[in-house]
């Protein structure tokens, strides 16, 4: 029975059981990324995220995105506001790995691409800043991404 609760938890939590060849391809093949995506292009960071890396994106889902205060997505894309999209995307990425087994149990902080800081709580539930992880360690060939459900605003 422990066997089968052990291979329930990797199903849900943890490991995928096929993943994509780079960040972007697998965050594509989830359905669940297109507006960090789409940030992402905008910004010219996607051939980063689909170098070598490796790379920690922790990923707000759509869902995310569209808990913003009204008309503040909208506000990022425009054109004059690349550089605080850009400062907003990069809040989210980590460069190297970071994975559940390297914070479990810890309260830790991982600098971002940016220069910032993220706060991550794994005592309880996994916390990073107000973002809850729902989803952890999906792999990718240059990295990991960690399911938000709150998009990071950087200060």
């Amino acid at each position: 029975m422990n066997r089968h609760i052990i291979a329930l938890f990797l199903m849900i939590y943890a490991i995928p059981a096929v993943h994509a060849k780079d960040l972007v391809e697998t965050a594509t093949a989830s359905g669940t990324f297109n507006t960090f995506l789409l940030a992402a292009r905008n910004t010219g960071l996607i051939d980063d995220l689909k170098s070598d890396g490796p790379w920690t994106i922790f990923a707000p889902t759509d869902d995310a995105f569209a808990q913003l205060p009204t008309g503040e997505l909208r506000a990022l894309l425009l054109p004059q506001n690349l550089e605080r999209l850009e400062a907003v995307i990069r809040h989210h990425i980590v460069a190297g790995e970071v994975t559940s087994r390297d914070i479990l149990g810890k309260r830790l902080e991982a600098v971002t691409v940016d220069g910032g800081t993220l706060l991550i709580d794994a005592t309880k539930n996994v916390m990073v800043d107000e973002a809850r992880v729902v989803k952890a360690d999906v792999i990718a060939d240059n990295g990991f991404i960690h399911v938000i459900d709150t998009v990071i605003m950087p200060e």
